[in-house]
C-alpha cells in the first residue's frame, strides 16, 4: 500500500496519503516516473503533511510540486515531519 505521493523526481517532500506512524517503514511513489521509494519514517506523519525525503539544513529551499514552496526554519532530517514548526512559507 502506497503511504505517500512525491509529484516530481526533484521534490524533496512527499504528502502522506495515510497517517504514518513513527517507526514506520514507509512506502512512497513518485507520480512522474512511477518509481517505487521506501524510508522509515522518524515521527508521526498525519494524512496530508509532509515527509522529508532528504535531510534539510537551516535556510534551504523545501521543494514540492516541483517549486519552491518555502525555506527551513529548523534543521530536518530526513524521515521527519515537515510543517509550521520548521518550514516558512515564501508567500509571506
Amino acid at each position: 500500500m502506497i503511504q505517500f505521493l512525491i509529484h516530481e523526481k526533484t521534490d524533496t517532500v512527499g504528502v502522506a496519503t495515510v497517517d504514518i506512524k513513527e517507526g514506520e517503514l514507509a512506502k512512497g511513489l513518485y507520480m512522474d516516473t512511477q518509481e517505487n521509494i521506501e524510508m522509515k519514517a522518524l515521527q508521526d506523519i498525519p494524512l496530508g503533511h509532509k515527509i522529508a525525503l532528504k535531510g534539510h539544513k537551516m535556510e534551504n529551499a523545501v521543494l514540492k510540486y516541483g517549486h519552491d514552496i518555502g525555506k527551513v526554519v529548523n534543521e530536518i532530517k530526513k524521515g521527519e515531519h515537515v510543517h509550521i514548526h520548521n518550514l516558512k512559507t515564501r508567500r509571506w
